[in-house]
């Protein structure tokens, strides 16, 4: 009587821990069913987490999402816990001022793939080359503002392959020349654009005077000039 008494407890035991266990697992994530106009790149914003944290969770190689599919969305908690590489043992605290950090090292607002900032180093590359830093930055902050946009695709890449009539909406994509490789400084402009700290007042057009034959661009609202290019909405 006593033994099965016993393993009755065991049974018990094992069966809350179970329950615990699957509870733990089960909060690890959020499950979001995709409507239109929603992205990987648009969710990574809403619940503050990486595109390839959504991929991974979900066992996903692309970028593709469809209407209607339910995702598993990590915590963000989840995901810093995950991240760090800290021991648990306390550390000494560091009475040192920290140094601060240039501006394109800042901590991303929003994160895209590392394909996509592959992709869109190499367009600021091939549309500002020559051109200040500054002017990089520019380019890039016009792409990431089209994504946002209604008018314009939302993710990276389809806003740089958008077709336009009978041609690419960049003519870097038509010529070519956006399949060579990126500099250093067009990397960099990437990474301050993602930031987010100057959106150039959402301009999602940009255009050199000198060159451009389409009279519609130069009616557009003129934000700001940097270098050889206008920037408008």
């Amino acid at each position: 009587m006593k033994h099965s008494y016993m393993k009755s407890m065991v049974v018990a035991c094992l069966a809350t821990l179970s329950f615990i266990g699957f509870n733990a697992t089960a909060t690890a994530a959020t499950n979001y069913k995709v409507v239109k106009g929603d992205s990987l790149w648009k969710l990574g914003k809403r619940y503050s987490v990486t595109i390839d944290d959504i991929k991974k969770i979900n066992n996903r190689q692309g970028d593709m999402i469809y209407i209607g599919e339910t995702l598993a969305i990590p915590s963000k908690t989840k995901v810093l816990a995950a991240e760090t590489t800290e021991p648990s043992t306390a550390a000494p605290a560091n009475t040192a001022k920290p140094e601060a950090k240039p501006a394109e090292q800042e901590t991303p607002a929003v994160s895209i793939s590392a394909s996509e900032k592959d992709l869109l180093a190499r367009l600021v590359e091939a549309e500002a080359k020559g051109e200040s830093y500054e002017g990089k930055v520019g380019v890039a902050t016009v792409v990431l503002n089209r994504v946002d946009s209604p008018k314009f695709p939302d993710t990276v890449t389809g806003v740089i392959k958008q077709v336009v009539g009978k041609a690419y909406a960049f003519s870097p994509v038509q010529n070519g020349s956006i399949n060579k490789p990126a500099s250093e400084d067009s990397k960099k402009a990437v990474e301050q654009a993602l930031t987010r700290k100057d959106r150039l007042d959402d301009s999602i057009y940009f255009y050199n005077p000198k060159t451009a034959t389409d009279n519609w661009i130069r009616s557009r609202a003129v934000i700001k000039t940097i270098d050889h290019h206008v920037f408008a909405k």
